[in-house]
């Protein structure tokens, strides 16, 4: 098998370099912003992602995957045309992401925070802080469900979630010998499903954006109580976690963390920094400040894009945020504010601090290539049309039964955000075609739809390798990328599978206290049969 598995590695990249060598044909002379290729909206625009996250999961490598995926997308568009091919990529894909100014500000709030845990981590901060938490969070549950409270209450924003909590609950959980992977996966389902059902947060300002000709951010309020994967993911974690369960292979990881103390199980222990040169007379306070500065300085860079110093109200500001801009001018004071309070305490050298920065871009190379990749991926695929092909589907099929339409539209904005990677993109698709089917007909299950859409983002988005957010969600927990996917995956589908009922319950009952108690207690009921199912299997 493995040496099957080398041969299917060594011979996909070869074919298709072979493909795009032979396919030498003359390039359309026309401008690009012209040109329409002959795959656009079809069911082949949505290939090159599904390529890519199959490879990953087969080949347990995701930078070839991706690439791979990008090029199969170029070579479409192209016509599988060689020049065609080299400049789609380079110019229409990665020239064209890297120099989007949304992008731009990511990367560079990743880079600061990386070197902020770097300087956490050299100051003796994050070892304080596990040793602080060791003395008052005993055991494997109280760790995992900390990082479920600290992850509600940072709802913010996804990305922003995602590397706070990472550094914050690192120590505590690796102290109580829990896995990577299941700190990645915590991580991961309190960032977007969070901010999902988060009035205050960039993901409301987003949706409420897309509804058209009504008070957006009223629709979204009255939306929660029916964004069911939200709300069962969190249902499911603190359920696992009080009748100490796992299955699949997360279950592998939890096990080889607990009696092996291996926190990583498989791929290269890349974030395994138990060795490295700390100081040992750091305080909890070096880590604690620093973060409390970043959080208040990304707030307040968030609200300051919106307006907010020029007279908008809290809530307006948020709307009309830049969440990009927002985290990197937070991101950039919180980390000045840092280097000044620990020259202050000297709890560190100016050199070493200077050392930091570097370290801490070093670390998150990885994060920023697959997330490079992931939006060049994302490029190609919109490039083809996927998005209309996806939008044509749901409109043909709006016309009959309706109360089961909220169930389809969760299936549709699973698969469209799985494939694209992109939960704000399945938004802007799905939300005005539902609008614009209910808007006069029937408003409960507008609402109703509305939610299954953005409930069918999230969990398209908590599942794909390709998500961004999924992305930061292993850089954060300092966990292989692929342990992290394979591991969530079948969590994630259990959610989506019970969401999945809950929405064709709701379409006909239409109530939200019914359906939101149904499907809870449908949730808790299928952890129960699953526990006794893997039990039996692992005896």
């Amino acid at each position: 098998m493995r040496k099957f598995m080398h041969k299917v590695r060594t011979l996909v990249p070869a074919t298709l370099l072979l493909a795009l060598m032979f396919s030498m044909t003359v390039f359309a002379s026309e401008g690009e912003a012209e040109y329409v290729p002959s795959m656009y909206a079809t069911f082949w625009s949505l290939l090159p992602p599904i390529i890519a996250i199959v490879l990953a999961l087969i080949t347990k490598e995701v930078y070839s995957s991706l690439f791979i995926g990008i090029v199969v997308g170029g070579l479409f568009y192209s016509g599988f045309n060689f020049e065609g091919t080299f400049n789609h990529v380079l110019s229409g894909g990665i020239i064209s992401v890297l120099s989007d100014s949304y992008n731009v500000g990511i990367l560079v709030f990743l880079v600061i925070l990386g070197a902020m845990v770097a300087l956490m981590n050299k100051a003796g901060g994050s070892a304080a802080f596990g040793r602080w938490a060791s003395t008052h969070i005993k055991s494997r549950a109280g760790a995992q469900l900390a990082t479920i409270a600290l992850g509600c209450l940072i709802f913010i924003d996804d990305y922003f979630n995602c590397l706070t909590v990472g550094s914050v609950m690192r120590p505590v959980t690796d102290k109580q010998n829990i896995s990577r992977a299941k700190l990645s996966y915590l991580i991961d389902a309190t960032a977007a499903p969070i901010c999902i059902i988060a009035p205050i947060s960039s993901w409301a300002a987003a949706v409420a954006g897309f509804v058209e000709g009504e008070d957006g951010f009223s629709l979204f309020i009255r939306a929660i109580p029916y964004n069911y994967y939200a709300l069962l993911t969190i249902v499911m974690m603190i359920a696992m976690v009080i009748m100490k369960m796992e299955f699949g292979p997360m279950a592998k990881h939890e096990k080889n963390a607990i009696e092996k103390g291996d926190l990583f199980t498989t791929g290269e222990h890349t974030y395994d920094t138990k060795d490295a040169d700390i100081n040992p007379n750091g305080r909890v306070i070096d880590l604690v400040i620093p973060v409390l500065c970043l959080i208040v300085c990304c707030v307040l860079g968030m609200i300051y894009t919106g307006g907010f110093f020029s007279g908008e109200s809290f809530i307006s500001s948020f709307s009309n945020c830049d969440a990009s801009v927002g985290l990197a001018i937070g991101g950039l004071f919180g980390l000045l504010l840092t280097l000044i309070i620990y020259m202050i305490r000297k709890v560190i050298s100016f050199r070493d601090m200077m050392a930091c920065i570097p370290e801490g871009f070093k670390a998150m190379v990885p994060a920023i290539l697959i997330l490079t990749f992931a939006w060049t991926l994302k490029a190609m695929t919109d490039s083809l049309g996927a998005a209309d092909y996806v939008a044509g589907l749901v409109e043909a099929g709006s016309g009959s039964m309706m109360a089961i339409l909220p169930a389809i539209v969760f299936i549709v904005g699973c698969f469209l955000a799985f494939a694209s990677g992109t939960s704000w993109g399945t938004f802007g698709i799905l939300i005005p075609i539902v609008v614009s089917v209910f808007q006069n007909t029937n408003p409960t299950l507008m609402i109703i739809s509305i939610s299954a859409c953005m409930a069918g983002a999230v969990c398209g988005d908590h599942c794909s390798p390709i998500s961004d957010t999924t992305i930061m969600a292993s850089a954060g927990g300092q966990c292989d990328h692929v342990n992290h996917v394979s591991t969530q995956l079948p969590y994630a589908i259990v959610a989506a599978a019970v969401s999945f009922v809950a929405y064709i319950i709701a379409g006909f009952v239409q109530n939200a206290a019914i359906s939101l108690v149904i499907a809870v207690a449908l949730m808790l009921v299928t952890l129960v049969v699953i526990k006794n199912v893997w039990a039996q299997k692992e005896a």
